[in-house]
């Protein structure tokens, strides 16, 4: 069973935060979509790394509050957002033609994330 986080809880977490366009980004999310935001507000080091073989096994287009490596491939075209990417995986990506976004940018575009999937630990 996974723990629920409050928004003031959320609000405690900004305040160790360094990085203000991170900051910015977990208020916005904070009021759309409260999951993303607290995946987002926990320290880094606890953040997902996903692998692109995990993003593959997902149907649809998802969304990764954290990190993409490259270990595997990917062969379904969809669409990836995500806070960022390694160099390789992100060359992965455009060879399958895959389209990678950030959050910063998707949330521009569709702030509530709609038809997205959040992928934590390789598991959506």
């Amino acid at each position: 069973m996974e723990r629920k986080i409050s928004k003031s809880r959320i609000e405690k977490r900004l305040k160790t935060k360094k990085d203000p366009l991170l900051v910015e980004t977990i208020i916005k999310l904070k009021k759309t979509n409260p999951e993303v935001a607290k995946e987002l507000a926990k320290p880094k080091r606890r953040w997902p790394s996903i692998n692109l073989r995990d993003i593959d096994a997902v149907k649809g287009d998802v969304i990764i509050a954290g990190k993409i490596l490259s270990s595997g491939e990917i062969h379904k075209t969809k669409k990836v957002v995500a806070w960022s990417a390694s160099k390789k995986a992100l060359e992965k990506m455009k060879k399958a033609k895959v389209s990678f976004v950030k959050i910063t940018e998707e949330l521009k575009k569709n702030p509530k994330l709609n038809n997205l999937t959040l992928v934590k630990d390789g598991k959506a």
